[in-house]
């Protein structure tokens, strides 16, 4: 890798499991990308932990605090930008960002969604696959833009939803693919190779079978 890497502030809500997979990731020095801050809404939760354990700077910024959205993204900007942060990484924060916000960071904001994008967007989506009677389900990471999980996908795991699936197996199984596709989008979009084509993101030197990943079934 040649040039700096990108600094990377990463949004939790939770344990982190997702965060980890990134912490993880950028332990190679060929990876394009660090985790500059990692910051909570949430105080105490244990994804403060790993980034801590990690070395990485935190911040719990608990949108309690603040009178309403504005000021709380303009809280989590201020952060941002204070640790010198170029991408941001949603890490199952579970706030929903005003238009300011996201249009402060022009697709340099990316999520990672438990489903296979545009299909069941929102939440509690394993369970409502299983209740739509879907045989595939999966996980897409993605730009974000000021519409819920609307942005451009950037890549996306598929993986069998089974006859004896339950909300719970069919999650879990899903998360193992999200900790694959996560660092994997992340460094194309810290190595400058993704470009923004209307609603679809084009990522240079990436065939359509390189960027959906289908495990085995």
């Amino acid at each position: 890798m040649t040039g700096a890497r990108k600094r990377v502030g990463v949004l939790i809500s939770g344990r982190g499991s997702n965060l980890q997979a990134l912490l993880d990731a950028s332990t190679d020095p060929a990876f394009p990308a660090e985790i500059a801050l990692v910051i909570s809404n949430r105080p105490g939760v244990y994804g403060l932990e790993r980034a801590q354990s990690a070395g990485v700077a935190t911040a719990t910024i608990s949108h309690q605090d603040y009178p309403n959205r504005d000021s709380f993204d303009g809280a989590i900007d201020a952060a941002l930008r204070g640790a010198g942060c170029e991408i941001v990484c949603l890490a199952g924060f579970m706030r929903i960002f005003t238009p300011g916000f996201v249009n402060r960071w022009p697709n340099r904001i990316l999520n990672i969604h438990p489903s296979l994008l545009p299909s069941f967007t929102g939440l509690h989506v394993q369970r409502r696959a299983i209740e739509a009677g879907a045989t595939i389900a999966g996980c897409t990471v993605h730009i974000v833009t000021p519409d819920l999980d609307s942005g451009p996908i950037l890549a996306q795991a598929a993986v069998p939803v089974l006859p004896d699936d339950t909300e719970d197996s069919l999650s879990a199984r899903i998360l193992e693919q999200e900790h694959r596709l996560y660092p994997s989008a992340l460094a194309w979009l810290a190595e400058g190779r993704v470009r923004i084509d209307g609603n679809r993101a084009l990522v240079d030197g990436a065939t359509a079978s390189g960027v959906l990943l289908s495990p085995s079934l």
